[in-house]
Formats: C-alpha cells, sequence, structure tokens
C-alpha cells in the first residue's frame, strides 16, 4: 500500500524505520483475529460482540500466517495471530456480551472538511483537541470501499461480509483510523491496541457518521495517542464503540469514536 495515508503500510517509510517491509494494516489484522467470531457467532457477534486486540509485533504485508483460536467459554475465545515458522504478533479476546450493551450518546458534533489543512499532531495540538473536540467525517459502506474485503479471495471471509454484505471489523477500525487522519497529520503511526463493542451490524449502502474525542495522552516512545471511537448508522443507532492506542514515529495520545 505504497499510496496509503499512513505510509507504514509501503516498503520505502517502512524500511526507514527498521522494518523489512510494509506493515499489514492494524485494521485488517483486526479483522483476522475476529474473523472466526463471525464465522461461529454471525449477526450475534456484529450486534453485540466485543473484542480486545493487541498488536505486538508486525505482520509483514504478503506474509502467510495462521490464526490458532483457544477456547474460553461456549461465547468467548482467544484468537492468536502467527506468521508462518514465527512467534506470535498479536491476539485478541473476543465475547458475545451476555446482555445488550449501553451505546454512546451521539453528539453531533461538528462536520469536518477532508480537503481543509490538518493540524501537525504535535503534543500542543492533540492538547488542543483533548479540549476543543475534534470534527465528525461521513463514509459510506458499499463494497467498492478499499476496506471492503479483508482476504484476497472475497468468497473465503465470513458469510456475513462474503454473502450478505454487511461491513467487516476492519472497515470499522479503518474509518476510525481515516477520520483520526483527517483531524491531525501524521505520518507515520501504528496501531498497537484496538477494543471494540458492537451494537449493530452495518448493512451495504449505509451513511456512516463517525465522531472521536482525545481521552487521554501519555508519554512512550514520544507522545502517544489514545482515542475513543463510536461509529453509527443513518439511523443514528450506534454500531460500534472502540478504543484504541496509536503509536506514532514522529512523536504523540487514546481515542474516543463512535459511528452512526
Amino acid at each position: 500500500m505504497p499510496d496509503a495515508v499512513n505510509e507504514i503500510h509501503g516498503d520505502k517509510m517502512a524500511k526507514q524505520y527498521g522494518f523489512k517491509g510494509g506493515l499489514v494494516p492494524g485494521a485488517t489484522v483486526c479483522a483476522y483475529l475476529t474473523h472466526p467470531a463471525v464465522e461461529s457467532y454471525g449477526l450475534d457477534y456484529l450486534n453485540n460482540g466485543h473484542s480486545q486486540v493487541r498488536l505486538r509485533l508486525p505482520l509483514y504485508d504478503g506474509s502467510p500466517f495462521e490464526v490458532r483460536i483457544q477456547p474460553r467459554t461456549p461465547s468467548a475465545y482467544a484468537s492468536v495471530l502467527y506468521p508462518v515458522g514465527e512467534e506470535s504478533v498479536a491476539e485478541a479476546e473476543i465475547k458475545i456480551s451476555e446482555t445488550p450493551q449501553q451505546a454512546p450518546v451521539y453528539r453531533g458534533d461538528e462536520f469536518g472538511d477532508v480537503k481543509a489543512t490538518q493540524l501537525v499532531a504535535s503534543r500542543e495540538n492533540m492538547e488542543q483537541l483533548h479540549q476543543d473536540g475534534c470534527k465528525a467525517f461521513i463514509d459510506h459502506w458499499t463494497l467498492d470501499h478499499q476496506m471492503a474485503n479483508y482476504l484476497r479471495d472475497v468468497s473465503l471471509m465470513a458469510k456475513p461480509f462474503a454473502v450478505d454484505g454487511y461491513a467487516n471489523p476492519g472497515f470499522i477500525v479503518g474509518m476510525t483510523n481515516w477520520i483520526m487522519a483527517s483531524n491531525v497529520y501524521m505520518n507515520p503511526w501504528i496501531l498497537v491496541e484496538a477494543g471494540c463493542q458492537n451494537y449493530a451490524a452495518i448493512p451495504l449502502g449505509s451513511k456512516i457518521i463517525g465522531e472521536i474525542s482525545v481521552v487521554e495522552l501519555f508519554e512512550r516512545k514520544g507522545m502517544n495517542l489514545l482515542m475513543r471511537t463510536s461509529t453509527c448508522s443513518t439511523q443514528t443507532t450506534i454500531v460500534a464503540s472502540l478504543l484504541f492506542v496509536s503509536e506514532p514515529y514522529i512523536g504523540f495520545a487514546v481515542l474516543e469514536h463512535w459511528m452512526l
């Protein structure tokens, strides 16, 4: 992905930071780790599932891998991703919530302009966003979206995605990254953790509003970004709430994001 907004996914930028090559996007790794949940639980996971994903090491573009499952209960499991012949690089705790979870409240944040000049992701500017809030952005779930597929062979994706056309976790987490990058200029950055609570599956053709807020700024290899995010459909139903940590290599914060 040499033309990606986050150039850590291309070989040139990744090698400048000591990696062997381009990194598979964290949003796509999240989709790999939650794939067994959708295969096993179907819409129950998309409507009421929770995942906590941690990415410890890079997964390189083009590397073969396998996802191993460790059952916890009939409605919960752990998944671990292993590049073939190597140690694990990412893991997730997955569960179906026993009762419906309370969705975040849609705030009605001001919409941003994707063509506007972005703030540089400095400590000062992140503190400003923490205090003043971030802009919301709109996307649409379609089958030609760049995050529509998390596997090259679409037929191998879980049925709710490959056949029924619902949005996959890579799209949801990827939209979070896009909204963050539309508020502040960060290049490159790496997603290291994502927690996602689903409230409703996203059907094909949905118009999605994403709101984010900076929850916390903390120091670790520079300034890290911790954000909470939410995502909602056109019916203003919150469909996912994510908490993720981004570890930029140019300095950085926890984001809160909801989608409508």
